[in-house]
Order: C-alpha cells, then sequence, then structure tokens
C-alpha cells in the first residue's frame, strides 16, 4: 500500500529505519525445561533422532546473551540507536540484566512469545494465555507492556483478534510491503477492529548467515545497505518508506559477524535525514497521520 502524497515521518523525513533485535536466548526448545526433544534451529543444522541434551547448542545460545548481547548494545549506544528488542518473555527472566540495559536505554520490547515456541498447536485457550503470559512477563522485567508482537515464524487464524483483545496495536507477522498498513480484524460478535501491520523483513535479516543459501559478512552488508540505499531512492522519489534490519544476539554477535552490523551503522551515519525509530514509535506516527478505517 502506498504511502499518502505528502506524507512525511515526524522529523520530516520520507525514510525510516527499524532496528530489531531478536532475545530468544534462553527460551528455546530445550529438554531442561520439559521438551520432548533439544532445539532444531541451530548453527551446524545437527538434530539427533532421538530425544537428548544438545548441550554445544545451549551453549551457542548462551553465547548470545553473554557476548552478542554486550556487543550489539555497544554498537547501539556509539551509535545513538534506540532498538525494538522482540523478547521472548522467558528469555528476559532469564538475563534479568539484559532486561535492565534495553529498560534504561529507553527502548522498546515487543513480545515474541512467553517462549520461542511455535502457535499453531495450540487451542484458542492456550494461544490466548501464552500472548497475555508473555505480556505480563515483559511489564515485569521491563517495564513496560508490550503493544507489538512477532510470532516463531506461524500465527493462527485466530492470532490477531487474540491480540486486540488482550490489548496490542501492531502485528509484525506480515512480510507484504514496505510501509505500514491496517488490516481488519473480525471479532466474536462480528464487529470489525482495526490492527495495524508493521511489516517485518526476511532477506535482510542476519539469519540469512544460517540459512543455505548463506551469506558472508561482506555480503550481508552489502545486502543490508543495498536495501537501505534503494528504499531511501524510492522514499525521496516516490513516497515513504521504512526499512526493517532484523538481528539476533547469537547470530550477528558473533565477532566475524558483528563488523557488518558497524558497517551499516556507520553508512547509516552518513545519512543524517532518515528517522531512526523504534517500532512502537513508526506505528504511533503512521496511525496519527492515517487513522484506522471505520
Amino acid at each position: 500500500m502506498p504511502a499518502p502524497p505528502g506524507f512525511r515521518w515526524p522529523n520530516g523525513s520520507k525514510f525510516a529505519l527499524s532496528v530489531v533485535v531478536n532475545v530468544e536466548e534462553g527460551a528455546e526448545q530445550n529438554m531442561r525445561d520439559g521438551d520432548k526433544g533439544p532445539e532444531p534451529v541451530d548453527e551446524l543444522s545437527a538434530v539427533p533422532k532421538r530425544p537428548m541434551r544438545m548441550h554445544g547448542n545451549e551453549s551457542n545460545y548462551q553465547y548470545g546473551l553473554k557476548a552478542g548481547a554486550p556487543r550489539i548494545l555497544k554498537l547501539l549506544d556509539e551509535h545513538k540507536i534506540r532498538a525494538t528488542w522482540t523478547a521472548a518473555a522467558l528469555a528476559l527472566e532469564r538475563a534479568p540484566e539484559l532486561a535492565r540495559a534495553i529498560a534504561a536505554r529507553g527502548d522498546e520490547v515487543c513480545s515474541h512469545g512467553y517462549r520461542w515456541a511455535h502457535q499453531f498447536w495450540m487451542d484458542e485457550a492456550k494461544e490466548r494465555e501464552f500472548i497475555r503470559k508473555a505480556a505480563d512477563s515483559l511489564e515485569a522485567t521491563t517495564g513496560q507492556r508490550p503493544s507489538g508482537w512477532l510470532s516463531r515464524y506461524l500465527h493462527t487464524e485466530v492470532t490477531r483478534r487474540l491480540l486486540v483483545e488482550e490489548g496490542y496495536t501492531y502485528h509484525m507477522d506480515d512480510y507484504s510491503d514496505d510501509f505500514p498498513f491496517w488490516e481488519t480484524v473480525e471479532m466474536v460478535d462480528g464487529s470489525k477492529r482495526p490492527m495495524l501491520m508493521m511489516p517485518y523483513a526476511l532477506d535482510s535479516n542476519d539469519m540469512k548467515f544460517w540459512l543455505a543459501p548463506s551469506l558472508t559478512a561482506r555480503d550481508w552488508l552489502q545486502y543490508a545497505t543495498d536495501t537501505f540505499d534503494w528504499l531511501a531512492a524510492e522514499a525521496e522519489a516516490e513516497g515513504a518508506r521504512y526499512m526493517s534490519l532484523g538481528l539476533h544476539l547469537r547470530i550477528i554477535g558473533r565477532p566475524g559477524r558483528i563488523g557488518a552490523l558497524k558497517g551499516f551503522l556507520d553508512h547509516v551515519a552518513r545519512h543524517p535525514g532518515v528517522w531512526i525509530a523504534t517500532r512502537r514509535e513508526i506505528a504511533e506516527a503512521f496511525a496519527a497521520a492515517v487513522p484506522a478505517p471505520g
């Protein structure tokens, strides 16, 4: 959906950047927490065929908290960038220092579920509990109740209705545009309620370091800066845009990759007209300029 004619972000720019840091470490599937098997998402892509602990993968997730998070925080501080942290709530319960750092920076916390778990197997009551428990936990650890939601890959037919009922105002499980837009959600009583879609991006996400065909740090930096430059040019010529840059503590936080994030942020710094904001700020600015239908 194109931006309305003449639309500008609050600083007068036509182009906004949203830096999203995913916090999943400590909330992944783990037999210690009663799961039937270990977390299958692994830098090695090695999953045993029988239920057993994967100590190496567990330590890889812990690397994100112990070494990755400090590197990312340092770069965000140096570049004076406020981020949105899409956090699985249990991860921040188990990493209180990171929760305090997010709150101290004035960053946004967005819900990534209570655990880093799939919702497709949940019935409506379980999914509602999952959504509500995440919000309650994040409010307790960071002092702010999340207004946005990002699922682990999949959401159900009732997710958006449950999000509206639980007080969420925007949803990230969409990859269809480079600009926010409104969706209409049908409620149980047949009424219609608006939900703001804040499209996310997978192609510029640091998951591309893990997924085949995987990118090197130099490739990813080139791809991210090309994305930034193209969207900035489109915004100037055709109408407002925004860019999502998705990061993970255990992925971009590695010493051979963190320089790519620095290179991208250095590139952004050479374009002072860009509005760098949290997703909540971008959502609020859009909603103020483009009221919800009905």
